[in-house]
């Protein structure tokens, strides 16, 4: 029984790798000095493939299913150990179980801030992260670069190069498509499909197929962000304010319009007319601004009056002229004008003064 379980154990007639451990990638068969029997029965399991080596050299690969070990389906190796047709003795070749399922959710982030031109805010710091999924490629890079005499090669042996390079082909990528910072949020599908464009020579180089890449978010410093809140602030209130004044606008006409005195439609003709220039300014678009001009002339100063009880203006000197002749402002009516001290009769104004000179004496 002894001399029997000796021999027995000389041979292995079973290959195969039961372990479903998902952080192990490639598992070397334990074969030790024990030599593989011909016609020894090979399972490859769903989600896994076998490959064999023989002094460093890949030889044949099989996918999920079970087979017998013959010349037939070793037609690699039976050439490189010199075995004739038909061999009927046992042989030695390391054998690699390899997980072929797909890696999902495998995180990446920028450990230090990537540095990007933006035509907006300047140099900005940006962080990003999200997630990646691959898998084991059948090529035999990963095979002849990494895994060698290793028993169990895992996911952790290479992911750590995997991020490094993510990281890079990040930072190209958002050089490329020179995406405004406001606008990154919009723009992560594209990001993320440049960036899987890059990475996947380098994954290949590694012996891996990368099959999916997804930007989760792109975070940007807080001076940014907060330059980014009072932009929109800013625009935000532009809108409010242009609003009110169309609507202060409409009702200085409105009730110029209800007034029937002088004064009321003197008053709404300028108020009216100040304010629907203002509606036409807002409502114009920006135009741009004029090349080598020369400055404007200094303007005529502006009048406010005191009619009714109420200030009306601005006016303009030959405005209030027109109401002196029309009776409406008086030498004592007072007015006020940027650079007075305070409201004083118009007939102690020396710019005005002359207008009064000019009138004729009441009738007797």
């Amino acid at each position: 029984m002894g001399l029997f379980n000796l021999f027995r154990g000389q041979f292995i007639d079973v290959i195969e790798y039961p372990n479903e451990n998902p952080a192990v990638l490639v598992h070397r068969f334990e074969r030790f000095n024990n030599e593989i029997k011909y016609g020894a029965k090979l399972i490859v399991r769903p989600g896994q493939a076998a490959v064999f080596v023989n002094e460093g050299k890949i030889a044949d690969k099989f996918g999920p299913g079970t087979y017998t070990l013959e010349t037939k389906n070793l037609p690699i190796l039976t050439t490189l150990l010199s075995l004739p047709y038909n061999f009927n003795s046992p042989f030695k070749a390391e054998v690699y179980f390899i997980r072929t399922t797909e890696q999902l959710d495998r995180k990446w982030g920028t450990a230090t801030p990537v540095m990007m031109r933006d035509a907006d805010f300047g140099i900005v710091r940006l962080r990003a992260r999200g997630n990646y999924a691959y898998k084991v490629s059948l090529r035999d890079e990963l095979l002849t670069r990494f895994v060698g005499a290793q028993a169990d090669f895992t996911g952790d042996a290479i992911e750590g190069q995997m991020k490094t390079k993510v990281v890079s082909a990040c930072s190209d990528a958002l050089g490329e498509l020179k995406i405004p910072a406001l606008d990154l949020a919009a723009n992560y599908t594209e990001i993320g499909d440049r960036v899987r464009a890059n990475l996947e020579p380098d994954f290949a180089a590694l012996g891996f197929e990368l099959l999916s890449f997804t930007v989760e978010s792109i975070s940007l410093p807080d001076e940014v962000n907060q330059a980014m809140d009072k932009r929109s602030s800013l625009g935000a209130l532009g809108g409010v304010m242009d609003q009110y004044t169309r609507m202060q606008a409409a009702d200085a006409m409105r009730a110029a319009a209800d007034n029937p005195g002088g004064a009321g439609n003197m008053t709404g003709m300028f108020v009216g007319a100040n304010l629907g220039g203002a509606i036409n300014a807002s409502v114009q678009p920006p135009q741009p601004a004029p090349q080598a001009v020369p400055p404007p002339l200094p303007a005529a100063p502006a009048y406010f009056a005191a009619i009714n009880g109420a200030s009306t203006g601005p006016y303009t000197q030959e405005q209030l002229k027109a109401a002196v002749l029309a009776g409406q402002v008086k030498a004592d009516t007072l007015v006020w004008a940027q650079g007075m001290s305070g409201w004083q009769a118009a007939g102690t104004v020396p710019a005005l003064a002359p207008v009064f000179a000019a009138m004729p004496p009441p009738l007797p």
